[in-house]
């Protein structure tokens, strides 16, 4: 086997011993936040993210703030204000209007997903920079959740510039978030075997005829077979060939956090079936080493969409509080709610945690 991509770091930014995943401190929800404009979909990012106990017990220990030289815009401190105001608010609701002008003078980059063909023939999901953020026009909370992920792991790497990329993968933000892929891809030819290996921060599953979430995680994992005479060249045929390949998760994430992908890329509309999901997961069967110790995860939050089109409509969410209870947010309300209606939803994006 031939590897490449995982190399080890030569600096840890965070030391992962230190990262709790469970609530240091437990209290009643937050509060919900205002719509300010067309900005639901940041609000359930912003609340989802609140409600990640390794993060926010980062954040609220002002870790990162005491020490923080970056002058102007810096990701990370302003979700520790945000999350601090969130969770010791006694009002009902917040207007997020720091966040909001904070994002307008960076003019803070979205995302659009694109599809392109790789070297090794499937389609896979990229991003393009589309534009500025502008909190009167609608958004993809896809889209937000993974701009402010990278921008808080880019406000970690600030005076760092000098890291190898392994070493910039420590950083509190890849502990949490991060996880690795492995592309197995074995030549048909002389059965050499390559294996290839990426960060991720998120896993985007297709959920074309999926009922569930493990039935496209099954097809997430499943082989497929390259066709080598355009796109696979073996290294050590020295030549184009026909090869198979195998994507697994090989290293877990802290925090597991799912797309489910509901743009029909063909059509151009969103699938609306449901693809039901568990409150606890084990994600070892889609491992590379799927016959091993179980790897639990629990929900602790969901995004919801809903609309005809995935271009409109609203964003909503379910979050686990500290004080293990669940509560619906819509924009300025926080309800409580049952588990049962957690897991009844047309789910968007689902947050699992250790």
């Amino acid at each position: 086997v031939t590897g490449k991509g995982m190399a080890p770091p030569q600096k840890t930014l965070f030391p992962p011993e230190k990262i709790s995943m469970d609530w240091r401190q437990k209290r009643r929800p937050g509060a919900g936040l205002y719509n300010l404009g067309s900005t639901c979909y940041l609000n359930v990012i912003l609340q989802c993210l609140t409600y990640t106990p390794p993060l926010a017990n980062y954040l609220l220990s002002r870790q990162h703030s005491r020490f923080c030289d970056q002058q102007g815009f810096c990701m990370m401190c302003i979700m520790e204000d945000h999350v601090r105001k969130v969770l010791y608010s006694s009002a009902t609701a917040i207007r997020p209007r720091a966040v909001i002008r904070d994002l307008k003078c960076k003019q803070f980059q979205v995302l659009q997903q694109v599809f392109f063909p790789s070297v090794k023939g499937e389609l896979l999901p990229s991003f393009l920079v589309i534009g500025e953020f502008k909190p009167d026009i609608p958004g993809d909370a896809y889209e937000f959740l993974r701009c402010t992920l990278n921008a808080m792991h880019r406000a970690c790497l600030s005076g760092s510039s000098d890291l190898d990329n392994s070493s910039q993968e420590t950083s509190i933000i890849h502990e949490i978030f991060g996880g690795f892929l492995r592309s197995r891809v074995t030549c048909l030819s002389c059965k050499t075997v390559f294996d290839f290996f990426k960060v991720f921060l998120d896993v985007l599953l297709k959920i074309k005829g999926a009922s569930s979430l493990t039935t496209a995680l099954e097809d997430f994992v499943k082989p497929r077979e390259v066709d080598g005479k355009k796109y696979f060249k073996c290294s050590k045929c020295k030549k184009k060939v026909a090869a198979s390949k195998v994507v697994t998760i090989h290293h877990a994430p802290r925090v597991l956090t799912v797309c489910l992908g509901r743009a029909d890329h063909q059509s151009s509309r969103k699938l609306s079936q449901v693809v039901e999901y568990p409150e606890y997961l084990d994600l070892r069967p889609y491992t590379s080493d799927p016959a091993g110790e179980p790897i639990l995860y629990s929900l602790y939050a969901v995004v919801v969409h809903t609309g005809h089109t995935c271009l409109g409509g609203h964003f909503f969410c379910y979050t686990k509080a500290s004080n293990g209870q669940w509560y619906k947010m819509n924009d300025v309300s926080v309800d409580s709610c049952a588990i049962h209606t957690v897991l009844g939803q047309q789910a968007y994006l689902l947050f699992y945690a250790r």
